[in-house]
């Protein structure tokens, strides 16, 4: 019984340290050539494009179409969202659409007219409705995380990229970047007493490739009755 302990022991010992060894072969960034992470991803032939139904924010005009993509691979089709055969590409929460989407489509209610939300590569996590800004100032923004950089360097933009930080109207208009290029957004939030979103960003000011404890948190915020969305940054500590 106890040689099965240790070969057990033995065994997620290895397994510890063979994960830990990936994540260090794996850095988020990748810094040779740097200039050269805004290349795009190449184009899976596998993966299908295709829109779920609709969706529409309260009080507002526009139908929002989450755009994504399934593996046509082997019998049927898989999403990212679900192991089994399905067709969905995104989910809808309270003002907040997430998954991993390739894009958005908007459209005003009334009109035939579809249009993008960009003409870059991204990988759009979440689309935020700015549901109490709407309420107080009557400005209907969107939020969005995604990745718009390939910045491993592994020829696809997901998870293991930077998370950056958009902004535009409820039209899908003005697509904006709120955060800096090579810095990983960690969290946002709206002040609704004067309309200022305030956002956090890490830093890799080691240059390891990595975000860790020797790097530098960045502050951020943007006053969003302000039709160019400056950002300033403050040091609160």
């Amino acid at each position: 019984m106890k040689k099965y302990a240790l070969y057990i022991s033995i065994i997620v010992g290895f397994t510890l340290v063979s994960c830990k060894k990936e994540a260090i072969d794996k850095p988020k960034v990748i810094y040779e050539d740097a200039t050269k992470s805004k290349r795009v991803a190449l184009v899976d032939t596998s993966q299908i494009e295709v829109a779920d139904l609709p969706i529409t924010m309260e009080g507002t005009n526009f139908l929002i179409h989450p755009i994504g993509v399934i593996s046509g691979k082997s019998k049927g089709f898989k999403s990212y969202s679900d192991s089994e055969q399905s067709f969905a590409v995104s989910n809808y929460g309270e003002y907040e659409i997430t998954g991993y989407l390739k894009n958005l489509k908007f459209q005003e209610i009334g009109t035939d007219s579809i249009y993008t939300l960009t003409d870059k590569q991204v990988m759009i996590e979440t689309a935020t409705y700015l549901k109490t800004v709407a309420d107080k100032s009557k400005l209907q923004l969107i939020v969005y995380s995604l990745a718009d950089m390939d910045t491993n360097k592994d020829d696809k933009l997901d998870g293991n990229d930077i998370k950056s930080l958009y902004i535009s109207t409820i039209s899908g208009k003005k697509f904006t970047k709120l955060s800096t290029d090579f810095q990983e957004v960690i969290d946002w939030k709206i002040i609704e007493t004067n309309n200022i979103l305030y956002f956090r960003t890490i830093e890799d000011t080691n240059k390891n490739g990595a975000f860790d404890a020797d790097d530098q948190l960045q502050y951020y915020f943007v006053n969003l009755v302000d039709k160019d969305w400056k950002v300033n940054s403050y040091r609160p500590i």
